[in-house]
């Protein structure tokens, strides 16, 4: 009988099985489609219909993604003791596009749906896709690191395309655009997947050259129209390699198989048929009609999506088919445990300690040899626990770090005592929004920390005035002849919606005469001083989004990600590989020293408090060639290590301590908190204040990694003996079915 990892392509690609681009592309759209979500989800609930205030958006979404990285658990043990691989990721997908399209609802019972839904389908999809990647190469094969780096590339690729497409046309144009696209993404990688090779290499082909030419045209900001061009064309480049990967044989047909196929027709579930195919693109098809043509909201929508799922689902309507009837039950269930956030974390934590209870359990059951290696694989997803609760930090403290420490804007000169007494004029918005005063300079984080009118400037009032500059005086109602807020009523002005009650947020300082002068000619007349000398004024170009940075770690990694990969193979053909428990090890150092470069770049910020733009840049850098060093090879040593009838159940496990990490990381950004609290309002201090704080932070994070990966390295010698290299472990046949 043929195993779901044991299966061997007949082609190969540049040294690499043909299927590990097939692969490679359906990974790459999960991934756009997942990050693009959530690149727009806390700004859905803090500024879209929802109105939440911050606490209870960060509530949501810490329990989204903790869920996230907490159900691969369950869907790892089910694909292997019932689903096989192959099936679980088709189911997953499925739900995971669903949930995208459900998000287009601008209501609050099919926003939470719609979490539920992704969080139960990335549980099938994502330890099971990496199953079938590590079984396209033989047991021994020393170029299996090197296929996950590829395919590590795949998912980084996706990662930095959705920031560039999904955010940015979900804030531009409208959250449902934003959501729309990243369902047709997974769309996109389910066809990938399942559809006959032809349709296979149409869609990569269409989807690359769509979301090239796409990246192209959404902005005109120059710079960033340098990363969407460069990822475009790694796009393109990567698109072409899979069509000829999938022309030489594509995934082979056996891979991610069930172990016992005859278990899952007694229990009357599909086979793997071209019937199941067909069934498939029926329910993508059911949820496009959903996107298309249902009025978002109605009652006749959701009585037609009712009838329509309901349709395609009646062959499934049996007593026996308790994974998908389970599946769709838990969907709800999920849905409020991500509304209650509290419950979240009681359900991880249960989950962790079967998770751990399991494995140990079966590492004692089990021989000499399985059990030392899973003994090995515990070890180290302690330390890749450890290693990405301070990596996560990218999306939160660091994040904020950009924002409000690091100088993003070029200078054309600086403030000089021959300045003192006269008035620099400066454009307050961007130069689409105001075409009029693009030849000025541009007020922004530059005059952060500095005394104006009394009061120090700081991140607040240059949202404020920015805000106030773009939406104008807020029109009465119509038909109300109620009159415009006044200048600097942050409450009234510009709302998308009414926030919930106890959710808006209090008034910032406002520096009331500047805000009358924004909202009528868009400029700050900034009034020089003796205490400016020294303070850098912009060019007329554009300031770098903090956002924009979410984009550097991704790119970096296809920039880098080859050369890891021949890397490690140059190493491997002269036994000079490092262990993994070494590369995990290597990982940690420079992680450590990525925050030793924020570190010293906090130390080193000049009188306003601002930070080089080129330490941030290297901190990025050194964290990104440690997370090759490690994420890669952690999911490569997951299935080379874990016995054959568990490993899907041991990748679930592997991303489960990824959810801890994700709340032990929210645990450490916490530490960086400096909104300080002033009357009713929350105001963030000005950069001088703020720098300090998070270097300290950032420079005790670099010595907490550098320490563990000395303990790693002493520990590298006996990991190492415990892998048990030179063994080659069979998978056993499955037993006979029931019947």
């Amino acid at each position: 009988m043929t195993s779901a990892r044991a299966a061997t392509p007949s082609a190969t690609v540049f040294g690499h099985p043909a299927g590990l681009y097939t692969l490679f592309f359906a990974e790459m759209w999960e991934r756009f489609s997942y990050y693009g979500m959530r690149a727009l989800l806390i700004f859905y609930m803090t500024k879209g219909f929802l109105g939440y205030g911050d606490n209870t958006a960060y509530g949501v979404y810490g329990a989204y993604t903790a869920l996230v990285y907490a159900t691969p658990f369950i869907g790892g043990m089910l694909a292997d003791r019932l689903l096989g691989p192959r099936r679980a990721i088709i189911l997953g997908g499925l739900l995971m596009m669903a949930g995208e399209f459900v998000l287009m609802v601008p209501e609050e019972l099919p926003f939470y749906l719609a979490l539920g839904l992704l969080i139960i389908g990335n549980g099938f999809f994502k330890p099971n896709i990496s199953t079938i990647v590590g079984g396209l190469y033989p047991e021994g094969n020393t170029k299996r690191d090197g296929g996950f780096t590829i395919f590590y590339m795949g998912i980084n690729l996706g990662a930095a395309m959705s920031p560039l497409l999904c955010a940015y046309i979900g804030e531009t144009y409208g959250w449902e655009y934003g959501f729309g696209l990243a369902g047709l993404g997974m769309m996109f990688g389910l066809i990938t997947f399942v559809a006959p090779r032809g349709l296979a290499r149409m869609a990569i082909l269409l989807g690359a050259i769509g979301g090239a030419v796409a990246m192209a045209l959404v902005t005109d900001n120059s710079y960033q129209l340098i990363a969407n061009l460069f990822v475009g064309v790694a796009l393109v480049v990567a698109a072409i390699v899979a069509f000829i990967a999938i022309t030489r044989g594509g995934v082979p047909d056996g891979a991610g198989a069930p172990k016992d196929p005859a278990r899952l027709e007694a229990l009357g579930l599909p086979g793997m048929k071209t019937q199941s195919t067909a069934y498939y693109l029926g329910l993508i098809a059911v949820v496009l009609l959903f996107q298309n043509i249902i009025v978002p909201g109605s009652v006749e929508g959701w009585i037609i999506l009712a009838v329509g799922l309901a349709a395609v689902a009646l062959p499934w309507v049996s007593a026996k088919n308790a994974v998908y009837i389970t599946s769709a039950a838990a969907v709800p269930v999920v849905a409020i445990l991500v509304q209650h956030s509290s419950a979240a974390g009681v359900l991880l934590v249960v989950l962790g300690f079967i998770a751990l209870g399991s494995l140990v359990l079966e590492a004692v059951r089990s021989d000499k040899v399985e059990r030392e290696r899973l003994y090995v694989v515990l070890i180290l997803m302690f330390f890749s626990m450890l290693f990405w609760s301070f990596f996560e930090q990218a999306g939160s403290s660091v994040n904020n770090f950009t924002d409000r420490n690091v100088d993003r804007v070029a200078e054309s000169r600086v403030i000089t005592q021959a300045d003192v007494g006269t008035t620099v004029t400066m454009r307050v918005l961007p130069k689409d929004d105001d075409p009029a005063h693009a030849d000025m300079p541009l007020l922004g984080p530059e005059q952060l920390g500095y005394p104006q009118d009394g009061k120090v400037f700081t991140m607040d009032q240059l949202t404020e005035l920015r805000k106030v500059a773009k939406e104008g005086p807020a029109p009465a109602a119509e038909g109300a002849g109620e009159a415009a807020p006044p200048a600097g009523d942050t409450a009234a002005a510009g709302a998308d919606a009414a926030p919930t009650p106890g959710s808006a947020k209090p008034d910032v300082p406002a520096i009331t005469p500047a805000i009358a002068k924004a909202q009528e000619e868009h400029i700050f007349e900034w009034k020089v001083a003796p205490e400016h000398v020294g303070m850098g004024v912009a060019l007329a170009s554009e300031e770098i989004p903090a956002s924009v940075f979410q984009a550097a770690n991704p790119i970096y990694i296809v920039i880098f990600g080859l050369f890891f990969t021949a890397l490690w193979g140059f190493l491997g053909k002269r036994g000079l590989e490092p262990s993994t428990p070494v590369k995990f090890a290597l990982g940690l150092v420079q992680l450590a020293l990525g925050f030793g470069a924020f570190w010293y770049g906090a130390e080193q910020a000049g009188d306003g408090g601002m930070v080089w733009l080129g330490w941030l840049l290297l901190g990025y850098l050194l964290h990104t060639t440690g997370e090759l060093c490690l994420s890669p090879v952690g999911l490569s040593m997951v299935v080379r290590l874990s016995p054959k009838r568990i490993v899907s159940t041991v990748m679930g496990a592997w991303f489960l301590a990824t959810a801890f990490s994700q709340v032990l990381g929210s645990v450490i950004a916490s530490l960086t908190g400096v909104v300080t609290e002033e009357g009713a309002a929350q105001v963030i201090p000005p950069p001088q204040e703020t720098v300090g704080v998070y270097g300290y932070v950032f420079g005790t994070i670099g010595i907490v990694a550098a320490g563990a990966a000395v303990v790693l390295f002493a520990l590298a010698p006996l990991l190492k003996k415990w892998m048990h290299e030179d063994v080659v472990l069979t998978d056993p046949e499955p037993e006979a079915s029931a019947e």
